[in-house]
């Protein structure tokens, strides 16, 4: 099967918004932008990503950040790589409000802040990795991995990585298999109570 891997453009966020929630979800009822949204209805939710992904505010879900494969031509995943230090919580917040759905967050913040983890600005930051159902094993998020990793060592980056819901078996043995190391875990009873998962954990590759 030849896969081919590109640059996201702003023709592809619908397909992006519709990765992203998977991604957030993780095989939960409920995922992060359920929270932020305050909604369970897909389409909304996938109506407001959509916006998300093309803020002016270049936030860590902007389809800028994103890598997506095509295979015969058509969106089978996704990967999105960006920078601590331009996408940080500040530019996540200004892009929420931007697009009228900031109401009320800090209660979603203070939920993602207990299972903060202390991370270097000069490292590369990996999210929302992802295929659509029908294109596992055949190649999509390695070739997504390998690409995103040859273009973070062209801009420097030395180090990338990732943050995984502990519980996340497949997630989590996908990234180990790719040489991701387990860094550091932090576990929080609140978010446990949210998502019914023990918490995260920070997985980091040397490359």
């Amino acid at each position: 099967m030849n896969i081919k891997i590109r640059k996201a453009s702003i023709s592809d966020v619908e397909f992006l918004s519709k990765m992203i929630l998977q991604s957030s979800r993780a095989g939960k009822k409920e995922g992060l932008f359920d929270l932020f949204f305050k909604t369970n209805n897909d389409s909304v939710i996938l109506e407001k990503l959509e916006l998300l992904t093309q803020t002016k505010a270049k936030n860590r879900c902007h389809y800028s950040n994103f890598l997506v494969a095509e295979l015969d031509g058509k969106c089978v995943g996704s990967l999105c790589s960006y920078e601590p230090r331009i996408s940080t919580k500040q530019t996540f917040i200004d892009a929420l409000y931007e697009i009228d759905s900031a109401e009320d967050i800090d209660d979603a913040l203070n939920i993602l802040d207990c299972c903060k983890f202390d991370l270097n600005n000069r490292t590369l930051m990996f999210d929302f990795m992802e295929e659509l159902e029908g294109f596992v094993d055949v190649g999509v998020l390695k070739g997504l991995m390998q690409k995103s990793l040859l273009t973070a060592r062209l801009k420097g980056y030395r180090i990338a990585q990732t943050i995984v819901e502990i519980g996340s078996l497949e997630t989590l043995l996908f990234y180990k298999k790719l040489g991701f190391k387990e860094m550091e875990q932090q576990e929080s009873e609140l978010y446990r109570e949210i998502f019914g998962r023990n918490g995260l954990v920070l997985l980091a590759i040397e490359f």
